[in-house]
């Protein structure tokens, strides 16, 4: 949902409230769509993938890293949804596996789903979760092409490799092995690239980073402080 996002989130001011969410979305309409019924849907979509509360880690994140490095939005949605959407996560395996330029649709992803939720979901509901993954991993930059998708490398940036370790740190990963966690394969970027993003980002103040050798110290204080300004 990065279009609807993206218009939500430059709707809102970075203190909105989740009923503040609910009112641009809803009243106001600044996701733009054609009647109430597919606000109101857009809207518990929305609130399911980025729970739309600052006081959630993980969206707190995601709001403060929105507008600082707007370059980084596609990877930071994705990221985002990726943190409470099991249907999603449960493709990424197979999308961050394939090489450059491998096909990578909805029938590559079907049988996945089926596979990790047997039993779950209908023939019909099936093909359309699997085009849903498709196209997020296409709005993210996994994947590009219209009709025939193919694995292309997502551009990760200072932002997105922050918030890829600050979620891994909240799933109680340390040091390098942030570095294996899903979040951080997520950035589609070899160790040594990613090592450079993180020293990127602590020149920028986003997080702290300290290495020697096979020794790192991660930290998220910007992120975590209660003055978000």
């Amino acid at each position: 949902m990065l279009g609807e996002l993206s218009l939500l989130m430059d709707a809102a001011p970075e203190s909105a409230s989740l009923e503040d969410y609910r009112t641009a979305v809803l009243e106001d309409n600044v996701i733009l769509k054609n009647s109430a019924a597919n606000r109101a849907k857009s809207f518990k979509h929305l609130r399911e993938l980025y729970v739309l509360n600052a006081g959630d880690p993980v969206f707190g994140a995601l709001r403060m890293l929105w507008h600082a490095e707007p370059e980084a939005r596609p990877l930071l949605a994705l990221l985002a949804a990726a943190t409470r959407d099991e249907l999603l996560r449960s493709t990424a395996e197979t999308v961050l596996a394939a090489p450059e330029g491998e096909a990578v649709t909805a029938a590559t992803l079907s049988p996945v789903l089926a596979e990790a939720f047997p039993d779950r979901m209908s023939a019909k509901t099936l093909k359309s979760v699997a085009q849903n993954a498709a196209s997020s991993w296409t709005q993210s930059g996994h994947l590009t092409g219209k009709i025939r998708k193919v694995r292309a490398r997502a551009a990760a940036t200072a932002g997105s490799a922050v918030f890829a370790l600050f979620a891994a740190h909240l799933l109680g990963a340390r040091g390098l092995q942030m570095y294996e966690t899903l979040w951080a394969r997520l950035l589609d970027v070899p160790e040594h690239e990613l090592d450079a993003l993180a020293f990127a980002a602590s020149q920028r103040g986003w997080m702290e980073y300290r290495r020697m050798g096979d020794v790192a110290e991660f930290g998220f204080s910007w992120l975590e402080s209660s003055d978000r300004g």
